[in-house]
């Protein structure tokens, strides 16, 4: 006998619509915003945080090298690139997801996308990007984190540059990785160089900018998921 309710029987494969809708909407409008940083980063941080200002001039930073900035379109940390990438008169893409709390998309995203499903805004995070920058953030950013590092490490993407930034910040992370990752052989030896830590918006451009210069024009870029 099924378990399921009778209504969420009937209604489960018209979900694949939806899904499929997303998709094809976020992936028609992605493709042609060119090369993108994702900037990921907590909601809850202040204008007044000094983590918030070095988003911001992140962002701009980027957008002056013609790259466009990719968040997930909220608060925070996000509401910060985006509003340095459009102050840098660059591609703000925000990629919003519903949420009952904390998420509403921020006024300073020029290409905003909303999304029902957290799955196929991963997806886009992933397949438009060439480089990942991790700013102070919880559970959100910490996942989207081990799920990028995860992508690379089994060589499901190319190895794009992660940059958590903010030594302060991940340092505790970091040797906890090294103390009980690495150490007890739960990650291979070369695991923890498939990140890089920035202190600087100057250092995180800088790596950025030295991968592009190493793989080419950014139509040479590897793209995720291709």
């Amino acid at each position: 006998m099924n378990s399921k309710p009778e209504g969420f029987t009937r209604e489960d494969p018209w979900r694949i619509f939806r899904i499929m809708a997303e998709f094809v909407d976020s992936f028609e409008t992605l493709s042609k915003v060119g090369p993108a940083v994702t900037i990921f980063g907590s909601a809850r941080t202040p204008p007044s945080d000094p983590y918030y200002h070095a988003a911001v001039a992140l962002a701009k930073g980027l957008a002056k090298h013609h790259l466009a900035v990719i968040t997930g379109g909220g608060p925070g940390i996000m509401e910060a690139a985006n509003r340095g990438a459009t102050e840098g008169k660059g591609k703000s893409v925000g990629l919003n997801i519903e949420l009952p709390f904390e998420q509403k998309g921020n006024r300073f995203a020029n290409v905003p996308i909303n999304f029902h499903y957290f799955f196929s805004r991963k997806v886009c995070f992933v397949k438009y990007s060439l480089a990942f920058v991790f700013m102070p953030g919880g559970y959100g950013t910490l996942d989207e984190f081990f799920e990028v590092i995860t992508l690379v490490q089994t060589h499901r993407i190319s190895r794009f540059p992660l940059i958590l930034y903010g030594k302060d910040y991940w340092s505790g992370l970091i040797k906890w990785m090294k103390a009980m990752l690495e150490k007890e052989g739960f990650i291979s030896r070369g695991d923890l160089d498939l990140f890089t830590v920035a202190d600087s918006p100057e250092e995180a451009i800088s790596l950025i900018l030295d991968y592009m210069r190493r793989v080419g024009p950014p139509e040479t870029v590897p793209k995720a998921f291709a």
